[in-house]
């Protein structure tokens, strides 16, 4: 029988989880940048782990010094990216104090004028075309040194996050015998298999999935970098690279580093002796750029998609569009791994389900 004092627990015990859980979301909102370097620490382990693995085996190295070893490869990079960068913003930052936005916007209302002049020769009618659209007024390009002296401050407050990322990823390799130990004590005995061999193709699968992106990101840069010294833009090598990193976010950092590569290129002419071969060589290395991304589109990224995840080029398609209406451009960065845990746990735990079957083959 139903009694006040059961109905009234009830209610009491679903207030409490409610506020529990309420208490729970509004913590971790108040530490996010924990989770985000948590989350950032574990992608670097997973890439960590073949090259610990390696040293093991092959070396003969022991567990410590394999995974020192690592971090000390890591922080190496990260050094190295560092030096490269430095260059980079004092060429710039002296490059903005010669930036004449203004001379620069009437050098584009001349190019236009001269192909309207081009087109009426030719007997093509774009003066309607042009009146309408009114593209010179609508061209500014004040933007361009307030977008980079945002983008210096932004980088000011990474010293902390990178000092962070780096002690949370050395205890994620050093640990994970123990992290694994400590989990079969903690996780309920009939699932625990499930989950344990579930984490070991999540593990397997992202580690190829972040060293095939990294393989896709050095061609595009070695891409990148040719069609940069072939048109002599100045730090060819460090420009490069950052556009080539920008494709991690998927379809849309192709974008950004298009539009990141033109700014860039129009400031290394600068100089009076030099500005009149702005536009053509930011064009010739637009141009370029694209050239590199559709190799990339067409050759590269299907080859990782399909081969490290085991996913259907398309399939990725329609999870990375999804994500990225839902949840942004992070959704977009996070989707393919999001994607590939929930397969994996869900062809361990359903395994005989008819869409599990189909989505999960070949894994």
């Amino acid at each position: 029988m139903v009694t006040s004092k059961i109905i009234g627990n009830g209610i009491l015990r679903a207030i409490i989880i409610t506020a529990g859980t309420v208490l729970l979301l509004y913590v971790l909102f108040l530490i996010q940048p924990v989770i985000y370097f948590l989350f950032i620490a574990l992608i670097v382990s997973m890439i960590g782990n073949p090259i610990v693995r390696f040293l093991e085996t092959k070396l003969k190295f022991n567990h410590i010094a394999a995974v020192i070893v690592t971090m000390i490869f890591f922080i190496s990079l990260l050094a190295g990216f560092i030096m490269m960068f430095v260059p980079l913003i004092i060429s710039q930052s002296e490059n903005l104090s010669l930036l004449d936005t203004g001379k620069l916007q009437n050098d584009l209302t001349q190019l236009i004028e001269k192909l309207k002049t081009y087109f009426s020769d030719h007997n093509i009618d774009t003066e309607r075309m042009l009146k309408e659209s009114n593209i010179a007024s609508k061209i500014n390009l004040n933007f361009i040194p307030n977008f980079l002296n945002s983008l210096l401050g932004t980088l000011g407050n990474l010293g902390m996050a990178i000092g962070s990322i780096i002690f949370i990823t050395f205890f994620f390799l050093k640990d994970k015998k123990l992290f694994t130990s400590n989990a079969r004590q903690i996780l309920p005995a009939q699932h625990e298999d499930k989950i344990l061999n579930s984490f070991r193709k999540i593990n397997h699968l992202l580690s190829r999935y972040f060293i095939g992106l990294i393989g896709q990101i050095t061609i595009l840069f070695v891409l990148y970098l040719i069609v940069l010294l072939i048109f002599g833009v100045q730090n060819a090598f460090i420009i490069a690279f950052i556009t080539a990193l920008l494709n991690i976010i998927p379809y849309i950092g192709p974008l950004i580093a298009t539009i990141l590569v033109a700014v860039l290129t129009m400031l290394g002419h600068m100089d009076p002796q030099s500005q009149g071969e702005m536009l053509s060589t930011t064009l010739y290395v637009l141009i370029g750029y694209s050239l590199a991304q559709v190799i990339d589109n067409n050759v590269t990224t299907p080859l990782i998609f399909s081969n490290s995840v085991n996913s259907h080029p398309l399939e990725i398609f329609i999870v990375i569009l999804a994500s990225g209406f839902i949840f942004g451009i992070l959704g977009m960065i996070i989707a393919v791994p999001l994607y590939t845990i929930a397969k994996v746990v869900a062809k361990e735990f359903f395994p005989e389900n008819p869409v599990v079957k189909v989505l999960t083959r070949g894994i």
